[in-house]
């Protein structure tokens, strides 16, 4: 979760595209902030359908009700490619 939190503060510093390929090789796929950031990067660099998708993974790995209902609205706000 360390390397996750490193990659959120490179988007801010370096931009999207270096921070997503940090996230990309990472293997933390069971966890739902993984993918929050991953469709949040995604979004930023305009790639709706692919952020959409990882909106989706998020919402189908969290349990927390608040988590998921503003996961599902930033996917709502995404018009996919």
């Amino acid at each position: 979760m360390v390397a996750l939190n490193r990659a959120v503060a490179v988007a801010e510093t370096a931009g999207p595209q270096p921070a997503l390929d940090l996230v990309d090789a990472l293997d933390l796929d069971g966890y739902h902030a993984f993918h929050a950031v991953r469709a949040d990067l995604l979004r930023r660099l305009g790639r709706g359908t692919e952020a959409v998708r990882a909106y989706e993974a998020a919402i189908a790995r969290t349990d927390n009700a608040a988590e998921r209902g503003y996961l599902e609205r930033r996917r709502a706000e995404l018009t996919p490619e």
